[in-house]
């Protein structure tokens, strides 16, 4: 077999910087576009779905000539400004989606939303890539020899090899600060006075947990909860679900995407139809979170209008003409009133 070609090294610092800034200039002019794409479509007589099909081919480029250029960082380059600009342009993704969702006919819907993902998903591979390796280390190892002499009838039987272990699924690899691996804890974040603000944030492997975010944050990722009640005051772009089960989350989102999830209750303001796949049990219902400074909050991520989409739920395993049994409305007798948590504030628990 012939060997496989060698992957292209960053050529230098100056270089890097140089197409870095080559990103950078391509992300704003497909911003810049997408910007004059809902002007222009009326009046060169394109329609809605061939403006953002056009856009979003400019954007996808974009993410891909970003990540790209993450694949051929090394620690030692500007890695992080690599994954910084990778991560910006699969959020312009996101936003145009979201923003294009209730024009698009289904199938483009769905095209869109999986290309998204596994931009996503390509981004979270490259950030494990090239993160920094362990050094390896000698270590001072006994003189015990390695196959001391046995008697023969001592000699215990061969033990079968153990069962090889499964590598966690790139999927698992969470992007940005959070709380993880918490059991009956109260976890509290102002994202607005955070030196993290306006990032990624992650909930992951929480148990009977009650969790308050306050402030605006770019993407929320959430897998494997519990039993937890999680109120989001308002995400920038996308909310990706996966994995729980007896929670209730309250959040409002450009889009939200909802994967395995059982006897769970949503209560949403969300600008496209939230989407569930392999759901069963789930309920939604509208938005009822309030804290000193929301209206500010959801006015400056584009959320400050209820679109009604809370209740436009699309189940993506579902695919007949009547209601899927997945999901339904709470019904409003038992719905939640809303959850004012103005006076809730980060304690010793908040790490």
């Amino acid at each position: 077999m012939e060997p496989e070609p060698e992957q292209p090294k960053a050529a230098g610092g100056g270089a890097h910087r140089k197409h870095l800034a080559m990103l950078e200039r391509l992300s704003k002019r497909s911003s810049s576009s997408a910007a004059a794409g809902g002007a222009s479509s009326d009046s060169n007589g394109t329609s809605p779905v061939e403006a953002f099909l056009a856009r979003f081919a400019a954007a996808k480029l974009a993410a891909e000539a970003a990540l790209s250029a993450c694949r051929a960082s090394s620690p030692d380059d500007d890695a992080a400004a690599s994954l910084a600009a990778a991560a910006a342009a699969i959020d312009g993704i996101d936003r145009l989606v979201a923003e294009s969702s209730h024009a698009l006919p289904p199938y483009e819907l769905r095209s869109a939303l999986a290309t998204a993902a596994d931009l996503r998903a390509a981004h979270r591979a490259a950030a494990f890539e090239i993160r920094p390796k362990k050094s390896f280390s000698f270590r001072n190892k006994s003189r015990v020899p390695k196959n001391p002499p046995q008697d023969p009838a001592t000699v215990p039987p061969p033990q079968p090899p153990p069962p090889e272990q499964p590598k966690p699924s790139i999927d698992a690899i969470l992007p940005g600060f959070g709380f993880r691996g918490r059991n009956g804890a109260t976890l509290v974040k102002d994202l607005r006075v955070s030196n993290d603000k306006d990032g990624d944030f992650t909930l992951a492997d929480l148990v009977s947990c009650e969790v308050y975010l306050k402030g605006k944050c770019r993407a929320l990722y959430v897998h494997k909860l519990r039993d937890c009640r999680v109120f989001v005051g308002a995400v920038l772009g996308s909310v990706l679900i996966e994995d729980v089960e007896g929670c209730t989350f309250v959040m409002a989102a450009h889009q939200i995407r909802i994967h395995e999830a059982r006897a769970t209750d949503f209560y949403l303001r969300v600008r496209s139809r939230p989407i569930i796949e392999g759901c069963s049990g789930v309920r939604f219902a509208p938005h009822a979170l309030k804290y000193d400074g929301i209206d500010e909050d959801l006015k400056e991520s584009g959320l400050e209008e209820e679109t009604g989409n809370w209740a436009n739920v699309d189940d993506f395993k579902w695919l007949r003409a009547v209601q899927s049994p997945n999901w339904c409305l709470v019904p409003e007798e038992d719905r939640l009133q809303t959850v004012d948590i103005s006076e809730i504030h980060e304690g010793e628990d908040d790490s």
